[in-house]
């Protein structure tokens, strides 16, 4: 039987991943979404709420007791030396118990037989989880683009910017994916190519 393959979803903000991941989903993918399983770990892991709240006191801690995400956000999410040292902390904390939950969902998705499972993780090279991938597709699209995506959900430039520069930088991104997806276009052609990309590299094995 042929082992279930990993693709790992890269991108900048905005830049359609989650869209690419549902297409993949569409053509029989599992889903792994990173961002999902980082909630329930903030939301049910007694050790993160203890740990965060030592660190930050009650403020992040809301009135049901369950970690304010917002507030956490707060002191994360910005350019300077104490925001970057808090999202180091957050990410430590973090990181090891969100990868040890999604390979326990992969693994049960490839006793399912799927083909593949995606990996939309927003931070999936930074956290050092490309290893758990057979390929690297990134999702691309100009700043422009991206940034009025952005906008369209509500987003300020500055709240773009600073998520921005939580992740890496997208040409490095580009440079380690093994493949690239360009998403300027029409969602026809978004559609083709990742349907190319699947007949390539997952309905070929």
């Amino acid at each position: 039987m042929e082992r279930t393959k990993t693709i790992g979803l890269v991108g900048g903000v905005a830049s359609g991943k989650s869209r690419v991941a549902q297409l993949l989903v569409d053509l029989g993918a599992g889903l792994l979404d990173a961002d999902r399983t980082g909630h329930a770990v903030l939301a049910d892991d007694p050790q993160v709420r203890n740990a965060l709240r030592q660190r930050w006191g009650d403020d992040v801690i809301a009135a049901d007791g369950r970690v304010d995400r917002a507030a956490v956000a707060h002191r994360v999410f910005g350019s300077g030396e104490e925001a970057a040292a808090e999202r180091q902390f957050l990410e430590d904390l973090l990181h090891p118990r969100i990868r040890r939950r999604l390979e326990a969902e992969a693994r049960a998705m490839a006793a399912t037989g799927r083909p593949a499972v995606v990996l939309d993780a927003p931070l999936l090279l930074e956290a050092g989880w490309g290893p758990m991938c057979d390929v690297v597709l990134m999702v691309d699209a100009s700043r422009k683009t991206r940034l009025a995506r952005a906008c369209a959900r509500g987003w300020t430039e500055s709240h773009f910017d600073q998520r921005e520069a939580a992740q890496w930088p997208v040409v490095k991104k580009r440079g380690v994916a093994d493949v690239v997806i360009n998403n300027e276009g029409t969602e026809d052609e978004l559609r083709d190519a990742v349907r190319q990309f699947w007949d390539r590299h997952v309905a070929s094995r």
